[in-house]
């Protein structure tokens, strides 16, 4: 299977035409359909299914579009690695993370670096912590910011000098919107909108179902999300409080929603993590000898 192949399989699956794809490429298109026969011959496997209209994939052309798009990124991101040893340091950074506001100590030192090696470009991934992990595990990210809990044993990690605190997110005219803070006795019964990271991770670290107590497990759900912004329209329609963190919804004078703190207060840490032996670029090692030198300093 070669890399040349994979990319003709993926512009195909982008514009959904074998006629399309080869103009793209700027390759004939009956180059192009022979080399996809020789593909599905290789595998084994129908990977698209032919219509009138467009080209759709199969079952088995859907895992290779994920496997295909998983190794062109590595194969890339390799390419750039190699290219940044020439020369003025350059290259490219690849970091993921979920919504908070701890991103801004990482833009700092992207920009203390920017000044210095202009060259450098950085990626941002967002997604929950099992996203960024993923793509972590698999080599497709650098570095991945996580917002405690999450299970970070198998990563070498810098706890970031920041906290984000939990509160409810919520129509500014909701009778809870009157009050400073919200106990846990406020929200039974009320329909919640909860993080999937949280509801997943394990008691003994879920800070926000100690908080609840024995009322956890009876609390009325009735959505979850991975990244707050999709929740936040879910609220401004009414559907429910989204239980998440601060600073991550826009709750200015012209917005419907407002924030309320939770009480007893908790606060979630945050650490940048990366694989264990990890080989970095230049421009990943600059970045890593930075956040030490940065955080060492806070």
């Amino acid at each position: 299977m070669e890399i040349r192949v994979l990319r003709y399989f993926l512009a195909i699956t982008r514009e959904e035409s074998i006629t399309g794809a080869a103009n793209s490429l700027h390759i004939t298109q009956p180059t192009l359909s022979r080399q996809i026969k020789d593909l599905e011959e290789e595998l084994g496997q129908k990977l698209f299914v032919r219509g009138s209209h467009r080209i759709t994939l199969t079952a088995e052309g859907m895992l290779l579009r994920k496997r295909a798009e998983e190794i062109i990124a590595m194969v890339d991101k390799t390419q750039q690695e190699f290219y940044s040893m020439k020369g003025n340091l350059s290259g490219d950074i690849y970091i993921g993370g979920g919504e908070t506001e701890a991103m801004n100590y990482i833009a700092s030192v992207c920009h203390e670096i920017q000044i210095d090696y202009p060259d450098i470009r950085y990626h941002l991934y967002s997604g929950n912590a099992e996203d960024v992990t993923e793509r972590l595990d698999k080599g497709l990210l650098d570095f991945g910011l996580l917002i405690q809990p999450t299970d970070i044993t198998k990563y070498n990690y810098l706890n970031i000098p920041a906290k984000d605190r939990w509160g409810v997110l919520m129509l500014k005219t909701c009778p809870l919107a009157k009050k400073e803070a919200i106990k846990a006795t406020d929200l039974i019964g009320l329909p919640l909108i909860f993080s999937r990271q949280v509801l997943q991770s394990r008691m003994e670290t879920n800070d926000l179902a100690k908080w609840f107590g024995k009322d956890w497990k009876d609390l009325n759900i009735v959505t979850t999300f991975n990244l707050v912004y999709n929740a936040t329209i879910m609220a401004k329609q009414g559907i429910g409080y989204v239980i998440t963190l601060d600073n991550l919804a826009d709750t200015s004078d012209d917005s419907p929603l407002c924030f309320r703190p939770l009480s007893p207060k908790i606060e979630s840490g945050l650490d940048i993590v990366w694989k264990k032996y990890q080989v970095f670029s230049p421009a990943a090692k600059l970045f890593l000898n930075k956040l030490k030198e940065k955080f060492s300093n806070l």
